[in-house]
């Protein structure tokens, strides 16, 4: 019972330290140490106020307030010791208190503008959540891995989609990037993944879905708004439905060789069809035990090292494939961060399917000349 006074005694002292401006109180430290020593008088003292307009963009009011009438008292006792004259003292010391008056109302005003982004960074991650469901790492008959990053930090939220669900017609996803950014893009999102999830389960023919929601889209989208998105279906075993509409072509995994899967028939981007009058095509792909497919969007083939390289995906991809989905995703996440230095540009998504090995096939483990390996290293 004894030690709680004494562990909120101690919260105080680390909370002072932590809230206190040091880089301010050491401008008005140097300062009075060069006037002591030169003993100028009025050359000196204005420049007090820097530690109090300073001490606005890092501290609370409560710490600028304390900071200016610190400055405050100092100025006047070397004033008084320099022997400046009564009025200009005066007129120094006043514009310090005026200073300090507005450097503690801007730090108010920035405090609360910070309270402010930290609820909107809140309410937009619960509302990522709630469109960017999560995936479990087994749906179906497949292994499953996710990694998806926002280059809006601030709202921790983009315009790129992706959903992968279970329906009496198979497994059934869709990897999509929706053109432009902000809250236009994440209720194009929304749209289009609601669309999604509801046809799936009621379309059994996958063309059928992306009809669905190119109707959708044609009528809640303006001209020059689309989505570019690749939606694929296992409805029998070995086989992969893949309509592409506009997006990268995914990337296929087999006997450790990665393989971009063009489409047969290029097609527009989803909203689009209109314009174009195209129609996208059905493309059926053998889907054996071990393979895999990795579905992305353009924030991660676009992004861009200080040399103004792009990142080669495949042949990331080729670096660290591996039997767990999981590591494998999370190499290339990390490997494309240290790529851009650590901070992406645009929304990136990545989203890799892997048919495990029937029980009894052996796994590849050799390591080709290129690099290629056919499990998870150590």
């Amino acid at each position: 019972m004894s030690e709680a006074p004494q562990h909120g005694g101690d919260h105080w002292p680390r909370r002072l330290v932590a809230t206190t401006p040091v880089l301010p109180i050491l401008i008005v430290a140097a300062i009075v140490l060069v006037d002591l020593v030169s003993g100028s008088g009025m050359t000196w003292l204005p420049l007090l106020a820097v530690g109090p307009a300073l001490a606005a963009t890092t501290s609370g009011p409560r710490g600028v307030l304390c900071l200016g009438l610190f400055a405050a008292a100092l100025g006047a006792v070397l004033g008084v010791r320099d022997d400046v004259e009564s009025r200009e003292l005066a007129v120094v010391l006043i514009a310090l208190v005026a200073v300090t008056v507005a450097g503690s109302l801007a730090s108010a005003l920035r405090g609360r503008r910070e309270r402010v982004l930290a609820a909107v960074r809140s309410v937009a991650e619960a509302a990522q959540h709630a469109l960017l469901q999560p995936v479990p790492a087994t749906v179906g008959p497949f292994q499953v891995a996710v990694r998806y990053s926002a280059a809006a930090a601030e709202a921790r939220i983009g315009g790129d989609l992706y959903a992968l669900v279970s329906t009496p017609y198979g497994v059934r996803l869709i990897v999509g990037d929706v053109r432009g950014k902000g809250l236009p893009a994440v209720g194009t999102a929304a749209l289009v993944l609601g669309v999604f999830r509801e046809a799936a389960y009621d379309e059994p023919d996958l063309l059928a879905v992306v009809a669905r929601i190119e109707r959708s889209l044609a009528r809640n989208l303006g001209s020059d708004d689309f989505v570019t998105a690749v939606v694929a279906g296992y409805p029998r075993e070995g086989e992969l439905e893949v309509v592409n509409c506009g997006h990268a072509p995914p990337l296929l995994v087999r006997d450790s060789v990665v393989v971009p899967v063009e489409p047969d028939r290029p097609a527009p981007p989803l909203g689009l069809r209109t314009l174009s009058g195209e129609s996208p095509a059905l493309q059926v792909l053998p889907f054996a035990d071990g393979d895999q497919l990795l579905l992305y969007t353009d924030g991660v083939t676009e992004a861009r090292d200080h040399d103004r390289e792009f990142y080669p995906l495949a042949a990331g991809l080729e670096r660290h494939t591996c039997d767990e989905p999981a590591r494998t995703v999370t190499a290339l996440h990390d490997e494309l961060l240290a790529h851009v230095g650590g901070r992406l540009h645009d929304d990136a998504a990545l989203l890799l399917l892997r048919m495990p090995q029937a029980a009894g096939t052996p796994v590849a483990r050799e390591v080709s000349d290129a690099g290629r390996v056919g499990s998870c290293s150590p």
